[in-house]
């Protein structure tokens, strides 16, 4: 039995003593029954009645430090069942968003969430994908949607898709003359755009570890007319590589090899998107390299559980 759930077992049982203390005392017949029946002749009214009065009060009192202690009893068991251990947000394109994805699913965050719930890591995934985002877009929504904010200050690990739409616009804009100069000139501004993403969600939470995950070849099926495509989405996932794992807090996680793989279908019908094989790989990629750090973090939320519940080590 892991130590977590030896903490929440002990969590119950301190719940259930206490809530059986509260039924007990509650129920229980009142002290003011078995008081020594005074003759009012004897002893005037008004002393039996003060006597009556700090009698009730002291049970008054009793009862509702009984009733705190069950109420912060609750609650903390509460938390234990309700809690979620890690917090992941997930931002960019359609990639996040998991368009192509037969199954109407979150893509590669499904296969991910099942596969950490499997061994035994309770996740909570927010998605902020939307189709189409290049870099410059994610920047704004980051900037200006407050639920987004509010998902990286409660996250554990941020998780990015971003780039292949920012190459699809230098091809639509430069249809009719397309050559890989054109790329060389952009590349210069999505390091810059990407430099300004990192940062901005480091500054939302400087704990959060932030990985970007590249991207592969989307367009080999529509340009096959442009030379060294494939050397040029090399050259701008390395851009990203680079930005990313210049920062302790920054990693990248390149998925172009898995779309290499001879003799499997691993595209939509669009030819463009992952289809649910392709986004079942992503997520098994993305997974191995997320479950080290999830180790790492495991041990500090046991010490912060820890000092919060002394009497359950």
């Amino acid at each position: 039995m892991t130590k977590k759930r030896k903490k929440i077992i002990l969590g119950l049982v301190i719940f259930v003593l206490i809530l059986g203390s509260f039924l007990f005392l509650f129920f229980r017949p009142s002290p003011i029954n078995h008081t020594t029946v005074t003759e009012p002749k004897e002893e005037p009214i008004d002393e039996v009645i003060d006597q009556v009065e700090n009698m009730d009060e002291e049970v008054q009192t009793t009862t509702n430090d009984l009733q705190q202690n069950l109420q912060d009893a609750f609650e903390q068991t509460l938390n234990v069942f309700t809690q979620n251990d890690y917090h992941i947000t997930a931002l960019g394109d359609s990639l996040t968003q998991g368009v192509g994805d037969e199954t109407n699913k979150d893509g590669y965050l499904t296969t991910l969430k099942r596969r950490l719930t499997d061994l035994d890591y309770r996740i909570r995934i927010e998605n902020f994908g939307k189709r189409g985002n290049r870099t410059d877009q994610v920047l704004d929504r980051v900037e200006e949607e407050n639920a987004i904010q509010r998902s990286i200050r409660r996250a554990d690990i941020v998780l990015v898709t971003v780039g292949a739409n920012d190459i699809l616009q230098i091809v639509r804009d430069n249809i009719m003359d397309l050559d890989e100069e054109i790329f060389d000139l952009e590349i210069g501004h999505y390091e810059e755009r990407l430099v300004e993403l990192f940062e901005l969600i480091h500054s939302y939470n400087e704990d959060a570890e932030i990985y970007l995950i590249g991207f592969y070849n989307p367009f080999e099926g529509y340009f096959d007319d442009i030379e060294a495509l494939e050397d040029i989405l090399v050259e701008w996932n390395h851009t990203g590589q680079e930005v990313f794992e210049n920062h302790p807090k920054g990693h990248f996680i390149p998925i172009d090899d898995l779309f290499q793989i001879d003799h499997v279908n691993l595209l939509a019908d669009d030819n463009f998107h992952p289809n649910e094989t392709g986004y079942s790989l992503i997520g098994a990629r993305v997974l191995n390299e997320i479950v080290p750090m999830l180790e790492d973090i495991t041990p500090e939320q046991e010490e912060v559980l820890e000092e919060q519940n002394p009497s359950m080590e």
